[in-house]
Parts: C-alpha cells; sequence; structure tokens
C-alpha cells in the first residue's frame, strides 16, 4: 500500500534547474533520465503530488467533479512523450500540474518550466459534448464581462493560447475592451508569472495563492462546465458566502 504525500513544503529550486537540464539535447534521452531519476521523484514529482493533495479539500469544496488524485493521467502530466505520435526529443522540458473533470476539458493549472511557474485557467472554446464555454460565450457576453468586474479579473491575467505552441495575446487582458480577442480564440489560456526569483514558490504560502486565485477564476469556469452557468454562479456565491 502506498503511502499518502508528504506535506507541501513548497517547490525545490531543483525543480527549474532539472528542467533546463532535460531540455538540453545531450541529456534528453533515457540513459540520462535513468540516470537522474531519483533527482526527478524528489525535485518534481514528489512535491507536485504533495500540492495536489493540498489543493484537494478545496477543489472537493469548490466543485467535488474536478479530480484531485495526485497520480499521472489524473492531475500530473508525463514528461514523456508518445513516441508514435512525436518527433525529436523523447521529454517534454515542462511540466504540468491540472484539474479538470476530463482530457481537454476546460481546467486551472499550474505549469513549469526552467524560468518558472504560470498558473491559471484553461478555458476550451471548442464545441464538444461537457464543453459549454464556446455556446455560454455566444449567449452570455454581458454576464461574463460582468464576471470579469464583479470579482477583479480585469488586468490581473496574461491572455494567450496555443496550438503547436503557446502565444501571448495580451499581457494584461481586459474584458471591456478586448471580448472579441477572447471570443476568437478556441484554446484560452488566462494566467499569472511566478518567475523562479518569486520566494513564494518555495513555500506553503503558494497553496494561499493558489487557492486565492482559482476561487477568483471559478466563476468563469461555471460558464464552461454547464448550460446553466447562473444557476452554478449562484450555488458557488451561497456556498463560498460570496452574494453580492
Amino acid at each position: 500500500m502506498k503511502s499518502a504525500p508528504a506535506r507541501f513544503e513548497g517547490f525545490s529550486a531543483d525543480i527549474f534547474k532539472f528542467l533546463g537540464d532535460l531540455e538540453k539535447e545531450k541529456n534528453n534521452n533515457t540513459k540520462w533520465f535513468a540516470a537522474n531519476r531519483d533527482r526527478y521523484d524528489n525535485a518534481l514529482v514528489n512535491p507536485a503530488k504533495s500540492f495536489v493533495s493540498a489543493m484537494g479539500q478545496f477543489f472537493g469544496h469548490l466543485n467535488p467533479a474536478i479530480r484531485t488524485e495526485p497520480k499521472f493521467n489524473k492531475t500530473l502530466m508525463r514528461l514523456n512523450k508518445d513516441m508514435r505520435f512525436a518527433k525529436g526529443m523523447p521529454y517534454r522540458n515542462y511540466f504540468l500540474i491540472h484539474f479538470g473533470r476530463f482530457k481537454m476539458d476546460s481546467e486551472f493549472y499550474v505549469y513549469f518550466d526552467k524560468e518558472g511557474i504560470d498558473y491559471g485557467m484553461f478555458l476550451n472554446n471548442t464545441a464538444g459534448e461537457e464543453l459549454y464555454f464556446n455556446q455560454n460565450l455566444a449567449r452570455y457576453e454581458k454576464d461574463i464581462i460582468n464576471i470579469f468586474k464583479k470579482y477583479g479579473l480585469n488586468n490581473k491575467f496574461m491572455l494567450r493560447t496555443f496550438g503547436k505552441e503557446i502565444t501571448s495575446v495580451r499581457n494584461r487582458f481586459n474584458a471591456d475592451k478586448y471580448f472579441d480577442e477572447f471570443r476568437e480564440l478556441k484554446y484560452i489560456l488566462l494566467e499569472k508569472e511566478l518567475p523562479k526569483e518569486r520566494k513564494i514558490i518555495y513555500k506553503t504560502d503558494f497553496v494561499t495563492s493558489a487557492v486565492k486565485t482559482f476561487s477568483n477564476l471559478y466563476p468563469l469556469y461555471c460558464f464552461a462546465i454547464s448550460p446553466e452557468p447562473l444557476r452554478l454562479l449562484e450555488e458557488f456565491e451561497e456556498r463560498m458566502g460570496m452574494a453580492f
């Protein structure tokens, strides 16, 4: 029987050094990875599992449908690529922790590369089963713009998108000014950056910061996971004591 993850004490500085080392072509191979397996586990996997466990109670209270198991293919993304569908080096030079209901669902995330952490929310603005943001974006434009005002989201997040790579759209997204751009993107990232120099990354305080950020973004998330987002939003505000 596997033991529960240890208490989250912050991320290790070696997580960023490890990802930087892995990015080098001479290191991105199975031999180097095997030789550095303990480092991978201690600097990356174990702290990530502890962080997921620390966030579990929050997400369980927020929405029990959000997955919070500290496991690969649930909340943790594997570094090794499926080489049947990928070319080049066998390992990714970034790592992802994500909290959603299923693959390619809109979700909350923490993204690591050698420079630091990006964290925020991914919104899937495409059509599909259990994907509602695309249709709600058209039906509830005024309500969504109001969410940005009501929860202080304007000018607090970068707006990015991705295809083969991540692309910046706005350094400070404001729904009042740039809603048309928001609507045009298939895959939306609203995120904050924490460079590796920021000490909060290495402390338990990062959990508090993530909880606050994800709480503020959850009202927008309601429009991504339900055909009745206003009902879901009302339930959230009553549950969290945030009636306005």
